[in-house]
């Protein structure tokens, strides 16, 4: 986004975002068919594969906790011994954490009925995997489902919805003063939207970690960063919420007694080994899962460049494809890159084929995706952010503040109330094979 800067007035030059105009088989047609084949057998090697890891770092850890005492390494100053177990633990709870994430992903297919060709199975393995990580997962997999089918539009997404200008309480849009695009904002409303919004780099930092820490409980229990025109205090723990249907209420009790199984198992282990040992053992990766959820989620649906829909615009086809694959970690070099994706089971880097088609399981979703992007670019469309990483959600968090409360395709605005993108469209009635692009606008 390059700026122009008059004495009273900022105008900026915005990047085009291409706006699908495909179908769903245009998009399906893209992707190979054994793609789309389920193996429960093979989806549990997957979980296998993270519980050993999982249990080799702990045992590793075991094992060197130990070792790091006067009798075996000599240390310059005797402070250093405590510190290099903390250091130990450290490692240990941001790799368990890291790959806890990989099971919660599995779980994450299982509500997609991604796991296996069975139903029954599907659910019995998401249930457990979800309830061990403290997720109501009937209550999560309802909204989610929901989520799928109506991402980035503005009134019946579930998460990640974007505030607009008249829910923040900023003053209203003056035409005379500025673009409703956000390509032109005069210098006396950028000083009063960023009095309002802006935010210091501590204030961001701040922000950004109370968002990754604390945002997936609060958005199960109370709502956070969901759905606006839900109640109050909308919870996925209640079965009466308004995002269930009434026949939907038992599965909603049944998550709950997972979480009270889940809940009664973390009292009995504090009895048993303590509160210290639980909470370096299990508690802080719990809390890394969490961490790595909310950053994964948030960078693949928010982002400058990512349009919102309004229903007279929305379609399935373009809410699929209003989300990003990033590099998870990619920006600590290309193995911290590979070791997020493997980790993780590729969740952020093949999320747009996801949003296509939610029960491709993930060992195909590479394959999936390579096809996908291939098919997208003879459109014009590239959906691959950044890496993900905390800088990435330090940037995104500063750019990303409102959107307008008019428009039907509406991009995220920073605290100068100026846009980084545009929506421009494809011309259908060109007559060659290339494609001709149009600003809506012109």
């Amino acid at each position: 986004m390059s700026t122009k800067s008059s004495s009273a007035r900022t105008t900026v030059e915005q990047q085009p975002f291409v706006i699908p105009d495909l179908t769903v088989k245009d998009l399906l047609s893209a992707i190979p068919a054994h793609c789309h084949k389920r193996s429960a057998f093979k989806s549990s090697l997957y979980i296998l594969m993270d519980v050993a890891i999982i249990g080799g770092f702990y045992k590793l850890t075991r094992f060197l906790d130990p070792l790091i005492a006067p009798e075996y390494v000599e240390l310059p100053h005797a402070y250093l011994y405590p510190a290099a177990r903390f250091a130990l633990w450290a490692l240990y709870t941001f790799f368990v954490g890291l790959f806890a994430t990989g099971l919660w992903v599995i779980a994450h297919e299982c509500g997609h009925q991604a796991f296996s060709e069975s139903k029954t199975v599907n659910n019995a393995v998401g249930w457990v995997l979800h309830s061990a990580l403290g997720v109501p997962y009937h209550a999560w997999r309802i909204t989610h489902a929901k989520h799928h089918a109506s991402t980035g539009h503005m009134t019946q997404d579930q998460v990640f919805v974007p505030k607009t200008r008249s829910e923040l309480g900023l003053p209203p849009f003056d035409p005379s003063k500025e673009d409703l695009a956000g390509s032109s904002v005069s210098e006396e409303v950028q000083r009063e939207l960023w009095e309002a919004l802006g935010d210091s780099p501590i204030g961001a930092i701040y922000g950004s970690l109370r968002y990754l820490i604390g945002g997936w409980p609060a958005y199960l229990i109370w709502n956070a960063s969901g759905q606006s025109r839900y109640p109050k205090d909308t919870s996925h723990f209640s079965p009466s919420a308004v995002m269930f249907r009434p026949d939907q209420r038992g599965q909603i009790i049944i998550s709950n007694v997972g979480i009270m199984l889940w809940m009664a198992g973390l009292i009995m282990a504090i009895s048993q080994w303590g509160f210290f040992e639980v909470f370096r053992v299990y508690l802080i990766p719990y809390l890394w899962v969490n961490h790595w959820l909310v950053l994964i989620t948030f960078l693949q649906h928010t982002d400058p460049i990512l349009p919102h829909y309004r229903a007279s615009e929305f379609t399935f086809p373009r809410g699929a494809l209003a989300t990003l694959d990033r590099s998870l970690l990619g920006d600590l070099g290309s193995f911290m890159g590979w070791l997020g994706a493997f980790a993780t089971h590729g969740i952020s880097e093949t999320h747009v084929a996801h949003h296509v088609c939610s029960k491709i399981p993930h060992y195909h979703a590479w394959e999936a995706t390579d096809a996908l992007r291939k098919r997208l670019a003879q459109h014009g469309i590239k959906l691959e952010g950044r890496p993900g990483g905390w800088a990435e959600v330090y940037r995104v968090f500063k750019e990303c503040k409102f959107v307008e409360d008019e428009g039907d395709i509406v991009f995220y605005k920073n605290a100068y109330g100026l846009a980084a993108t545009k929506p421009v469209f494809t011309d259908n009635t060109a007559s060659d094979s290339g494609i001709e692009i149009m600003d809506k606008d012109a």
